[in-house]
């Protein structure tokens, strides 16, 4: 298998079209087939589905594409490696993350990598619940995401990174909106806003077992991917929510986070990689956030 066999392969997954990537590696669309077929011989399965209307990745091809980004990625920073100056680190590395809950730890973390490894490259990919954030690093499509934890049982590594409250976000004008804290019970009628179950969201999960333990289950009338627009439905009036403390100053006009009275549940973010993934960047990454995203020093019981 060669290094330019894998390069036409990901450029026609990518473009999904044989003339645009023939185009996009300068090369005729003749020449470019002939190499894709040759890679699909080597691997014994077709990669591509072919009509004459599209072209489509097979379940095999699905399969090969994060395994040939790797090993372009590496043979990438294996050259630059080669003309680095000692102590430089090369490298793209992928970060999933959901969104608003992410907003004080992911900036940290970018900002630091960017001043200390100005040649690491960070590709980050929004609105990744904890689950999904689990498997597409299980399968290498992300180097790195944010989580809740604990997690499932699962071959990654992870460490958390921040602590939070829940607490209870109302529309401005509900009549429990100017109390100090607030008895969840007293929610138990309210329809609940949070991320969807489909994505394994830790959030729903918090937010569920906080309403339990309050002697209720309650009643979801939306889900909703981005955390934000979680806010924003709040403070239209479909819903409350159910969201960690670090909401509290990034609200949308007409919403208002409050403290929940008596025992406490966290939302415990974290981050979770595959400890056998060999890229240089993200060992340097998980370096910088072990200094500027510390594990708390005295967490609550992650339960």
């Amino acid at each position: 298998m060669e290094n330019r066999w894998l390069e036409a392969f990901v450029a026609v997954a990518e473009e999904l079209h044989f003339g645009r990537a023939a185009l996009r590696l300068r090369m005729a669309q003749s020449p470019l087939s002939q190499v894709i077929r040759k890679l699909e011989r080597e691997v014994g399965t077709p990669l591509f589905d072919r009509s004459t209307r599209s072209v489509q990745l097979t379940a095999a091809g699905h399969a090969l594409l994060p395994h040939a980004y790797r090993v372009l990625e590496e043979i990438e920073l294996a050259r630059q490696s080669a003309r680095a100056t000692i102590g430089s680190v090369y490298g793209t590395v992928s970060i999933g993350f959901a969104g608003a809950q992410n907003h004080h730890t992911l900036p940290a973390l970018t900002r630091a990598v960017r001043q200390r490894y100005p040649e690491i490259q960070l590709s980050l990919t929004g609105r990744v619940m904890t689950r999904d954030g689990v498997e597409q690093v299980e399968r290498g499509a992300l180097d790195l995401a944010f989580v809740g934890l604990p997690l499932p049982p699962t071959s990654l590594e992870s460490r958390l990174i921040a602590q939070e409250p829940l607490g209870a976000v109302l529309p401005s004008d509900h009549p429990l909106a100017q109390s100090e804290a607030i008895d969840l019970l007293d929610l138990r009628d309210e329809g609940l806003i949070t991320t969807p179950t489909q994505a394994g969201s830790a959030l729903q999960d918090r937010a569920i077992q906080a309403c339990l333990h309050a002697g209720f289950r309650p009643r979801i009338v939306q889900e909703i991917t981005d955390p934000f627009m979680i806010l924003t439905l709040v403070a239209a009036g479909v819903g409350i929510a159910l969201m960690a403390a670090g909401v509290a100053d990034i609200l949308p006009s007409g919403a208002v986070w409050l403290p929940i009275a008596g025992d406490q549940t966290y939302m415990n973010h974290g981050l979770a990689w595959l400890p056998t993934n060999p890229s240089r960047a993200l060992r340097a990454v998980l370096d910088v956030a072990s200094t500027v995203l510390p594990t708390p020093a005295d967490p609550a019981a992650i339960l």
